[in-house]
């Protein structure tokens, strides 16, 4: 359910991060910091992470959809 996609998606953002900081570290490049502030457009924000969460839950719903047809197709 939605609960689960939410959980799924702060989840991956989590691992991301978490990548990002690994990778950038002796790099000199400080985004992974950058990921960690506050943005000065909160409408701005809060439309980013509608449309990413939207997306990820496109791509769940398809991924389901396409393993319910091939259970269907395999029985």
């Amino acid at each position: 359910g939605a609960k689960i996609v939410h959980m799924f998606y702060h989840f991956a953002r989590y691992v991301v991060i978490e990548n990002m900081k690994k990778l950038s570290v002796g790099t000199g490049i400080p985004f992974a910091e950058a990921v960690m502030w506050r943005p000065q457009d909160m409408y701005m924000a809060k439309a980013r992470h509608r449309v990413a969460y939207n997306k990820l839950l496109q791509i769940l719903q398809r991924e389901d959809f396409v393993f319910q047809e091939y259970r269907g197709k395999a029985q």
